[in-house]
């Protein structure tokens, strides 16, 4: 997440603060270990606080954070940082969670407009992880409550219960762009700034790959799996067939890989490091094979640029499903066979210009904005700062209780006032009744 702050401290101040949370902390971390010890995955954790005899299964990374790193006890606004499209899960930060009828959930394949199955799975999905989040609330409640309310208490700071703190932001910056996924409803404070990585002047190509994508009468077509999946560590076998199905293009192929390969068809080039975004913003380029990163969508759509996405983790998949699904890509599975395949999507992308015209539309979308994003998020970084927090923004929903959501408190009185009615008419005639029964006798 990222944080502002209003006010700074001294040095002797700063280092009381820091040895304050290293004592307190000693104690609250060990929670943790019996979690740590029920997982079957191997566990990273960074951390100034390293645990003594730590489970098998926990690596431990030690690193002095710096003790600026908690707004609330700063008292300084608090700015949420969400690197994926809008989701329930970061919504309901900042307003409330969104109906799971029409909106997925930021791990879901699904898109809208939804069937009965796919909107018991959002709906599903909402009521599970609302109950998980509830289970671990205690853990992380007692250990706020160990470690950073003491510590503020030091501080001359009350500072309020974690429920407050976690809805107290002033709003959300999202990685997100109505062009890049589905249009949502959104609250004043969230902030899509899709985009404000990309220069706005690309860099000049190095003078051989200039060279290379200037001459490429055909086009070019960009091949890159990303940072974290190397090309490298494919098998062999996968790679020559690779190379063989290059070759049978016109095309001029660009392969970002991250060592020297012999005996390459004329038209492959390989480079151990790429220029992405200047490559993309060349004209002769004309396809991007990709691994569906967010950031790598992102700048395919400001340049315009067609893609094949083979995803190999965690929200790959996803990004690569909406891209299909907003009609400017083809999914390609990696698997050992993955040539042939790559071979049809490459001749599909080509082939069909719709691919190409949608790209571009979605391209004009996503640039007809008042001010480019990296100037919109100084800009609301900076009204934080000036307005104190932007308290001015922040969504009613927040403070309005649910069952005042769900008019409940309005049926309650509705089912009140008529039943007080039934009971008031109901009493009414029957002593009206009585009455005449007891005249009729006495007559």
């Amino acid at each position: 997440m990222l944080r502002l702050f209003a006010k700074t401290t001294g040095e002797a101040g700063r280092n009381r603060i820091a040895d304050d949370s290293r004592r307190l902390t000693l104690s609250a971390i060990h929670k943790y270990e019996l979690i740590l010890k029920c997982l079957s995955l191997q566990v990273t954790y960074i951390t100034p606080l390293l645990m003594k005899d730590p489970p098998s299964n926990l690596r431990q990374i030690h690193v002095e954070y710096p003790p600026e790193l908690n707004p609330a006890l700063f008292q300084c606004p608090l700015i949420w940082s969400n690197p994926l499209d809008p989701h329930w899960m970061i919504l309901k930060l900042i307003d409330e969670i969104p109906n799971p009828a029409y909106t997925s959930d930021l791990s879901s394949n699904n898109m809208p407009p939804f069937s009965i199955k796919q909107r018991l799975e959002e709906l599903w999905t909402q009521i599970k992880v609302s109950y998980y989040q509830r289970a671990f609330q205690s853990i992380t409640e007692s250990l706020y409550e160990e470690v950073f309310v003491t510590a503020s208490k030091k501080r001359g700071i009350n500072l309020p219960p974690l429920e407050e703190v976690k809805y107290n932001a002033s709003f959300v910056l999202s990685n997100s762009h109505v062009s890049l996924g589905e249009p949502i409803r959104l609250p004043q404070n969230y902030i899509p700034i899709a985009g404000y990585h990309i220069d706005s002047e690309p860099k000049s190509l190095p003078k051989d790959l200039q060279k290379i994508m200037d001459g490429a009468k055909e086009g070019v077509i960009y091949f890159s799996l990303g940072s974290n999946v190397k090309s490298k560590d494919m098998p062999g076998n996968m790679t020559r067939e690779l190379l063989e199905t290059f070759s049978k293009f016109q095309q001029t192929v660009i392969w970002k890989f991250e060592e020297s390969l012999p005996d390459l068809p004329e038209n492959v080039h390989i480079v151990q490091w790429a220029p992405q975004q200047s490559i993309l913003a060349h004209p002769n380029c004309i396809l991007f094979i990709t691994h569906g990163g967010l950031l790598s969508i992102t700048e395919t759509v400001h340049f315009g640029v067609p893609i094949i996405g083979i995803p190999v983790f965690a929200d790959q998949f996803v990004n690569v499903d909406v891209a299909v699904s907003r009609g400017f890509a083809r999914r390609v599975y990696l698997s050992y066979d993955i040539a042939k395949y790559l071979k049809e999507a490459i001749h599909e992308v080509l082939g069909n210009s719709s691919y190409r015209e949608r790209v571009k539309y979605l391209s004009l979308v996503y640039h007809d904005r008042p001010v480019p994003p990296a100037k919109e998020m100084v800009h609301w970084v900076e009204h934080t700062v000036k307005t104190r927090g932007a308290p001015h923004l922040r969504s009613r929903a927040l403070s309005t209780p649910w069952y005042q959501k769900m008019y409940l408190d309005l049926a309650a009185l509705i089912v009140l006032i008529t039943l007080a009615s039934y009971i008031s008419i109901k009493f009414i005639l029957t002593n009206v009744i009585q009455l005449i029964i007891q005249k009729e006798k006495f007559d």
